[in-house]
């Protein structure tokens, strides 16, 4: 049974690109914009946290957060996404996609808006509140991973379903801007009306009383962009595929997709049910990790290793832009201008690093390939990090803070043209239908597992701008990264093939199965040409 046999496959692989195709990259892509402004605004405020409610007047330094209230802040929404993805993963592939598409952003909702809430105003009360609900917004965050890549891949022709596929992540480098430019705009509106004075100038008026309302005003925005998105999420239908494949349901799956897309699919009923027949099996099963088995350590084991470096990037900005220059030293300035200086910098590197870095993959990724792409990414980020962790006493001197920030720029536009993008857009299409949102759920889940190294682990070294272990970090980094490079051999190239004839669903045999085999001429299956 071949794919060219199955109409309702075979009509939604060679569909010419359509409004709704860029419709559904819209709808999909605001709840990763959303994902991100959740995940990377707290960046921005952790500081303003630590000088609001732990400032200790025996120090005569600004207040902080302590490591494990730093660590908590940061990294438990990241443990709540983790378990989302494993959550909603499985949900997707036993209830359908569009059941639960809708719960992730009602969750997003309600957590953004109690994050900047909390019951009383002691420092444990307050850091305490802010987790609870970070690690609920962190559980609707996850079930958007697995998916919106899921419906995307699924949605999407043949031709161009990787660019849509990372056109959708590519929403997460805004939303990284956003998240620096809505708390550069925020502060400054207070800054202008409040500003305190420098703290070695008067350390208690140095914290303005009114930043107390900036931290929560920041965090409570991120509901909004969920909460416009919701009705046009309710409003998709079920995935042809998935109706098809999974339900076996041919008819509906012809109403479904003609609704949205001008095409035409004929019902098979008899051959859906022979081409469901023939895929049914486990997860947990021999015949699945002899398809799967690789291809699945592969996108687990990359997602991991990049997830270590990008949320180090990211999360430990705060503490790197001091020494690059970036922002002023704590004890120089007021609470609100040293979040609204944080912002400002995070806000310039990821629109001059980060934001470009996904749109060039979105551009280049049906023509270089998805392989190429991230073998690239790994590799260039090694290079850069291992340069900024051997050379980092030299860069963090004030005449070479510009050569400091565009290799640490680098570094972003690189992971984006690169891993972070590609290692979301091949678990979305290596895997069959029936497990196609958990294999990516375990997937990604893998990539936060990464990311809480980053958040509980390596943020330890950078926190307290210790040089020597800022270089220990750095260099760290770059062997993840380059051990992420080695790992990428592990998946295959998916560019123009159908989701069918990747996971060998349609009957032939995938790459799990031909590794002793010799691919078949002018097929680039194997990712090595």
């Amino acid at each position: 049974m071949t794919s060219d046999n199955l109409v309702v496959l075979n009509a939604l692989d060679t569909a010419r690109t359509q409004w709704y195709h860029v419709t559904a990259v819209i709808i999909a892509g605001m709840g990763f914009f959303t994902d991100a402004y959740d995940l990377f605004c707290i960046t921005t405020v952790s500081k303003l946290l630590g000088r609001l409610y732990y400032y200790d007047p025996t120090t005569h330094a600004p207040g902080k957060l302590p490591h494990l209230a730093n660590n908590c802040v940061i990294g438990v929404a990241l443990v709540g996404t983790l378990s989302g993805q494993l959550a909603f993963g499985w949900l997707g592939d036993k209830l359908g996609r569009k059941k639960v598409y809708g719960l992730t952003l009602v969750l997003m909702v309600i957590c953004a808006l109690s994050s900047g809430l909390s019951f009383g105003y002691s420092p444990k009360v307050v850091i305490g509140t802010l987790c609870f609900f970070r690690f609920w917004l962190g559980f609707g965050i996850g079930g958007d991973y697995p998916l919106s890549a899921t419906i995307m891949s699924e949605y999407a022709n043949k031709a161009t379903r990787g660019a849509f596929i990372a056109a959708v992540f590519a929403m997460q480098g805004v939303g990284i801007i956003f998240a620096g430019l809505v708390s550069m705009i925020i502060s400054k509106v207070f800054l202008l009306k409040f500003e305190g004075t420098p703290f070695n100038v008067d350390e208690i008026l140095s914290t303005e009383p009114e930043a107390d309302y900036v931290w929560r005003i920041v965090l409570m925005l991120g509901a909004l962009p969920a909460l416009l998105t919701y009705y046009w999420r309710m409003k998709m239908p079920e995935t042809g595929r998935y109706t098809a494949i999974i339900e076996g349901n041919a008819k509906q799956a012809a109403i479904n997709m003609g609704k949205v897309l001008d095409i035409e699919i004929q019902a098979e009923g008899d051959k859906l049910a022979q081409f469901k027949a023939a895929n049914d099996y486990p997860l947990l099963s021999y015949e699945f990790f002899q398809r799967h088995g690789l291809h699945l350590l592969g996108t687990m084991s990359t997602w991991f290793l990049l997830d270590i470096a990008f949320y180090s990037q990211n999360l430990t900005q705060k503490d790197i832009f001091p020494v690059m220059g970036l922002t002023s030293k704590a004890n120089t300035i007021s609470a609100l201008r040293e979040m609204f200086e944080t912002s400002r910098a995070m806000f310039v590197i990821a629109l001059l690093g980060t934001f470009p870095g996904y749109w060039f993959t979105v551009f280049f990724i049906e023509k270089i390939g998805r392989f190429r792409i991230q073998l690239m990414g790994f590799f260039m980020m090694s290079v850069f990090m291992a340069i900024i962790g051997v050379k980092y006493d030299y860069l963090k001197t004030k005449e070479h803070k510009w050569t400091f920030a565009t290799l640490y720029g680098l570094t972003f536009f690189f992971a984006n043209f690169g891993p972070n993008s590609t290692t979301f857009v091949l678990p979305a299409e290596l895997f069959p239908t029936r497990m196609r949102s958990t294999c990516h759920a375990l997937s990604a889940a893998s990539g936060k597992a990464g990311a809480m190294i980053s958040a509980f682990g390596i943020q330890q070294y950078t926190q307290d701008g210790n040089v020597q272990k800022i270089k220990k970090s750095m260099i760290l980094l770059a062997v993840t990264n380059m051990v992420g490079f080695c790992c990428t051999f592990l998946v295959t190239e998916t560019k123009g093939r159908s989701l069918e004839e990747i996971s060998g669903e349609d009957g032939r045999q995938n790459e799990t199965q031909m590794k002793t085999s010799k691919p078949v001429s002018g097929h680039q299956d194997d990712g090595w040409e």
